[in-house]
């Protein structure tokens, strides 16, 4: 199996990624939105905030 992110050989310790460093990188991904699945729904709109 090949890490996704570089194409080195996975290791087992942090399958399906190479290294802690890919595994990260894909969690970054993940958390800054550039993964996405696909949706015909729209977006749900931001919640008005309240000036005080």
């Amino acid at each position: 199996m090949k890490c996704p992110i570089c194409g080195k050989p996975a290791d087992a310790h942090y399958r399906p990624f190479c290294s802690k460093r890919c595994a990260d990188i894909d969690l970054g991904r993940w958390i800054s939105g550039s993964y996405r699945i696909p949706s015909d729904e729209p977006e749900a709109p931001e919640p008005k905030r309240q000036e005080s």
